[in-house]
């Protein structure tokens, strides 16, 4: 070899070694950047089996055949009803496979949907307990470790949507109810100043502590009961006091009482409420004030207005994570994952609008009916009545989203654009029996300008019409709709003195009532779809008409009198029914 190759030689292996000692020196800062940003996709697995543990380091790039391995292991312990064991191995999957979204999409679902209807319907509690594990695998892990992924959102999303506020489950009232009170000790009364408050309240305990006051009342606090001397837990503990005192020393109740007229107890109870939103919940206060500003329900006396949303229901949650996703994670544009996230947002408003007002309220349980048992909890079920009022939000959303579909994809467009028909062609329907048929009119002429081909006729026949084919094909939704209607409409023919109209429209309301009980009868259907007694649906239609302020008060306080003189029984009944719901509203706050 001559010199020359000998000297090339020589240098292309020094300074190979000098690379090599270079990215050696560099390896240190790259894996703490990497632990860092969470990039790491090996860390090893806690309380496993020596097996696993081994093989999941020892195979490296392959342990995607340990998952695949440990996949059909947690489908057959599903499958032979060992659920805890089944639910171990789908964190060890998801932990394995941190940064694949599909992973935590089907162990969120095959939680949610799978496991927990494996449970009997006797045990609503357990089932809710899975459903549960599903959206906070998604809510507390998957998302954190993959926030740029619409999917997780989306799913996330859809369960609060279909799982929760759907009906396919037998137990979906149980799920409504577990939601709905856990929600209420948060968000308090729920009008705007509560949410401006949460927006704009501490963010972290050591903020708070800055305050003397605040520091007073928690040193007070902490003096009555010893699980308020950790930080950590000192807020949910409070708040735990605040719905159960009875579980506390009652020196602990006592201190609330001694601080009730000092502006620190509402100062820090704000503090706590916010705090559990965003640490437990994971919702921010300020984004659920930008949607109840943007999604919210109009306020009749003035149409920009509007009011907030009721974070009690399903599909706010719904809008609030597909909100969220498509803000986060969606940048590229038209993707499966942005359209169905998209259709979310879409089909919970016109849920919220379907059913959106939640009642809560108190049905003595019976000893011999295992639904009446299954179905309550503390004697407490729940109801869901459509809110005309999201009508206005929903149809402003829809059409912005055609807008934006409308250049794209066709499928998307076209089935977007069906769903906002079929909605226009319901709420012309529901406007007119409850009585504003302006508003009908209104929606008939938007319907008869955007699908001229369903809308054809004179609206008092179209209105006929529509009705015929709901009642043709009744399902849950549309008997509440078309009895709570029907019983409005009751109400405002018998304010204006129109008795024989009034007392036809009650009468149909019945027939309606009736002939759903009946095609409803068999104890599967009970479970999922029973409708309350007709007389708190007719409780609650009126409670419904007075509180809408589209009509004269002077109109509504005739109906009231003309019922206590004329109807004395149906008043009485009324007034029972009042105080049980007054007393349900005291009892939550």
């Amino acid at each position: 070899m001559r010199l020359r190759d000998i000297i090339i030689c020589f240098v292309c292996i020094i300074l190979m070694v000098a690379l090599l000692i270079t990215a050696g020196m560099q390896l240190d800062y790259i894996n703490s950047e990497r632990y860092r940003m969470q990039l790491i996709i090996n860390e090893p697995l806690e309380n496993a089996p020596p097996s696993l543990a081994f093989a999941t380091v020892a195979m490296g790039a392959f342990r995607g055949l340990v998952v695949d391995v440990l996949w059909m292991r947690a489908e057959k312990l599903k499958e032979q009803g060992q659920f805890f064991d089944a639910k171990q191995l789908a964190e060890w999957i998801t932990t394995l496979q941190p940064r694949f979204a599909n992973v935590w999409e089907f162990q969120a679902w095959n939680m949610a949907y799978n496991i927990s209807v494996a449970i009997p319907s006797s045990e609503p509690h357990e089932r809710w307990r899975w459903v549960k594990n599903g959206y906070e695998l998604l809510r507390d892990k998957g998302i954190p470790l993959n926030p740029k992924s619409i999917l997780l959102y989306r799913e996330l999303a859809r369960i609060f949507q279909h799982k929760i506020g759907g009906v396919t489950d037998e137990s979906h009232k149980y799920y409504k109810l577990q939601l709905a009170l856990s929600m209420e000790q948060l968000i308090g009364d729920g009008d705007e100043e509560t949410y401006k408050a949460l927006a704009s309240a501490a963010t972290e305990f050591d903020e708070i502590i800055k305050d003397a006051n605040a520091v007073r009342f928690i040193e007070d606090l902490r003096a009555t009961d010893d699980v308020f001397i950790d930080d950590n837990e000192f807020i949910s503990n409070y708040l735990s006091l605040r719905k159960n005192p009875g579980r506390f020393n009652k020196a602990a109740f006592r201190t609330i009482d001694d601080y009730r007229s000092n502006p620190v107890l509402r100062k820090f109870d704000i503090f706590a409420r916010s705090y559990q939103l965003r640490n437990t919940w994971k919702l921010e206060p300020v984004l659920m004030q930008q949607l109840n500003q943007r999604y919210g329900p109009i306020d009749w006396n003035d149409p920009n207005r509007h009011l907030p949303l009721d974070w009690r229901h399903p599909d706010t949650h719904a809008i609030y994570w597909a909100v969220k996703g498509l803000q986060i994670a969606s940048k590229e544009e038209y993707s499966a994952a942005q359209t169905n996230t998209d259709r979310i947002i879409n089909h919970s408003l016109q849920n919220l609008f379907r059913y959106g007002k939640i009642f809560i309220y108190d049905v003595p349980a019976d000893p011999n009916s295992q639904i009446s048992q299954m179905l309550q909890q503390g004697g407490k079920t729940i109801f869901l009545l459509a809110d005309l009022r999201m009508f206005v939000p929903y149809n402003k959303s829809t059409m912005s989203i055609m807008e934006k579909y409308i250049d794209t994809k066709e499928t998307t467009y076209y089935s977007i654009q069906t769903g906002h028909r079929n909605m226009l062609i319901n709420a012309v329907l529901s406007f007119y029996q409850a009585g504003h048929i302006q508003q009908a009119k209104q929606i008939y002429e938007q319907l008869r300008e955007l699908y001229p081909d369903r809308a054809k006729e004179p609206l008092v026949i179209f209105v006929k019409k529509r009705l015929r084919e709901e009642l043709a094909n009744l399902d849950i939704t549309d008997a509440r709709e078309i009895i709570q209607m029907l019983l409005r409409e009751s109400y405002l023919r018998y304010a204006l003195h129109d008795d024989d109209e009034s007392f036809a429209r009650e009468k149909n309301a019945k027939e309606v009532y009736d002939h759903y009980k009946k095609e409803f009868s068999d104890e599967d259907s009970l479970k999922r779809l029973d409708l309350p007694d007709f007389r708190l649906l007719r409780y609650l239609a009126l409670r419904d008409f007075f509180n809408d302020q589209q009509f004269p008060l002077s109109l509504r306080r005739t109906l009231l009198t003309r019922i206590k003189i004329e109807r004395p029984k149906l008043s009485e009944q009324f007034e029972q029914l009042e105080i049980k719901m007054l007393e349900n509203e005291n009892q939550s706050q």
